[in-house]
């Protein structure tokens, strides 16, 4: 874990603790987890990236599948053996987790010393001092949603140090049948412009090469500030004026309300990249309609068109579902026929889980499990062979790579990411060069393919 205080934070004269994080979950996620860093770090909480080494041991969670919960679980699990050890003193457990669950996941662990809903983020600081002075617990933190969306200046980032996240919204107004979010973090809530910017000049300030928007829906930006209008343009409009940045990405954009504004920014804009995250989720019509995505085959085909031809050298990344309530094989084979149909450069998949809570949960004609992960396969095997032709097309093109890192023990193999690839999600490029550092965006020949991974020589 790569730390790195931001220029705003005013460390403590003295670190009076050590604390760990372990974070789980999306890049939300991760942009609550830096600003609470950020808060410790002003506190006198000194980070460390060993958890067996701290005092505090901070754990970020995800609640929106059961994998994730899981995943949750035996993270606490580990935290608090180590307390029962006595190696830490303290165990914190903050994000979506506590803030589902609640009073149910104190009783499940109680030896869990503090818990913090989304929306108590920022109290982080008062339930590490409490742990520190001995006082009882465990104890439960969980406000009410903010009439704003939170700011997260005076963070400790733990990503690259050349790549930045910057949530520009939280919450969600959308009621997809299959999805928690809106019961977890709530209503839609932008970030003032003004706002995201001074973000987006701090971590500027700091050396981060690509900026990456992010929000539950970023295509509804702005729309709770401007009376329904989106704001989106206005805001990469103003971003794509910063110094410092190279590359701006976006990721998460619900398929209503890309207008063409949107659009013809995208493609006129210097720093923009042409990389769009737009999860479909699938495109029958009746299992769009079961989904409650109020989006039908038509429409997101015209969009795709409009996309497509608006968009020079565009990427589309796409996330699909399987095995929802319902979903007969024709269904699926109509899924099938629509991904060869367009071929999307970066394609994710998931099986359908049925989260308690959610409409879906409670459908009729449920998929069983072996044929939902059977689909999953099938359909990353199409999948495949796109990916595939797609990196066999790019040999012999010369493409900007941001280098992430240098290959260990070799000083002239480094590993880069085209416009086409997010960090984490996507797939990357072995360069071979002199003289390269991290951060640097270097103009690269692609001379081979690995998979899903480029091979280019730097020039």
């Amino acid at each position: 874990m790569d730390l790195q205080p931001t220029p705003t934070i005013q460390p403590a004269k003295s670190f009076k603790a050590t604390c760990s994080v372990v974070m789980l979950g999306c890049p939300k996620n991760l942009v609550d987890t830096e600003r609470m860093l950020g808060l410790l770090y002003s506190a006198g909480y000194k980070p460390t990236p060993h958890p067996e080494d701290a005092d505090l041991v901070l754990i970020t969670t995800c609640a929106f599948l059961a994998s994730a919960r899981q995943e949750a679980y035996q993270v606490i699990e580990e935290m608090v053996e180590l307390k029962r050890q006595g190696r830490i003193r303290g165990v914190i457990v903050a994000g979506c987790l506590p803030q589902w669950e609640g009073q149910a996941l104190l009783a499940r662990y109680p030896e869990v010393d503090h818990l913090l809903g989304v929306f108590a983020r920022d109290e982080v600081v008062q339930a590490a001092d409490r742990i520190l002075e001995g006082q009882p617990g465990p104890q439960f933190t969980q406000l009410a949603q903010p009439a704003q969306a939170m700011q997260e200046l005076g963070r400790v980032r733990i990503t690259l140090p050349h790549v930045g996240y910057l949530k520009i919204a939280d919450g969600c107004d959308r009621q997809c049948s299959f999805c928690l979010i809106p019961q977890i973090r709530g209503t839609y809530r932008s970030k003032p412009i003004p706002q995201v910017l001074a973000e987006a000049q701090e971590l500027a300030d700091h050396g981060v090469q690509e900026l990456i928007l992010i929000a539950q829906d970023t295509s509804a930006y702005g729309r709770d500030l401007a009376q329904g209008r989106s704001l989106l343009p206005e805001l990469l409009r103003q971003l794509d004026q910063l110094e410092g940045i190279g590359w701006i990405r976006l990721m998460y954009l619900y398929p209503v309300g890309i207008g063409p504004e949107l659009v013809e920014t995208i493609a006129s804009a210097r720093k923009v990249l042409p990389y769009l995250d737009l999860p479909l989720q699938h495109i029958s019509d009746p299992i769009l309609e079961r989904m409650d995505r109020l989006v039908d085959r038509r429409r997101t085909e015209e969009l795709l068109d409009r996309l497509r031809q608006g968009i020079p050298r565009l990427v589309l990344r796409t996330t699909l579902m399987v095995g929802f309530p319902g979903e007969t094989e024709a269904h699926f084979q109509e899924l099938i026929r629509f991904v060869q149909q367009q071929r999307f450069e970066r394609l994710g998949v998931f099986a359908f889980s049925p989260e308690p809570g959610t409409v879906a949960a409670q459908m009729p004609d449920q998929v069983p499990e072996p044929v939902r992960q059977s689909r999953r396969s099938r359909l990353l095997q199409v999948q495949q062979k796109i990916a595939f032709a797609y990196n066999e097309a790019q040999i012999g093109k010369r493409m900007e790579v941001l280098i992430d890192r240098q290959v260990a023990g070799q000083p002239h193999a480094w590993v880069g990411r085209t416009y086409a690839d997010a960090p984490e999600i996507d797939a990357v490029v072995y360069v071979t060069g002199q003289n390269l550092r991290p951060g640097q965006i270097v103009p690269c020949e692609i001379v081979a393919f690995q998979g899903y991974d480029l091979i280019g020589v730097a020039r």
